[in-house]
């Protein structure tokens, strides 16, 4: 599995990008530059990767890990290797 594949599948899907999430690159900004993405879609997404990839993200996020795609991707494989 590609992890970065399957994060940018979850944030297509959970916000509705209608496959714009395709043209994103690892330092994509997200929080504050993707207008769908607002606090209630974060728990959305976060919520849609635990069920998809069987990993626990928990309460201890921050904006920073929502910050870019990179960022996103990153915490993702923390929470999947640890």
């Amino acid at each position: 599995m590609d992890l970065r594949t399957e994060v940018l599948r979850v944030l297509d899907e959970v916000l509705s990008l209608n496959g714009r999430s395709a043209s994103f690159e690892l330092d994509t900004p997200l929080l504050g530059a993707i207008a769908e993405l607002d606090s209630m879609a974060v728990v959305s997404v976060i919520t849609t990767l635990e069920e998809r990839l069987g990993v626990v993200i928990g309460d201890d996020i921050d904006g920073d890990d929502f910050a870019t795609v990179g960022s996103l991707v990153r915490m993702v494989s923390e929470r999947l290797d640890g």
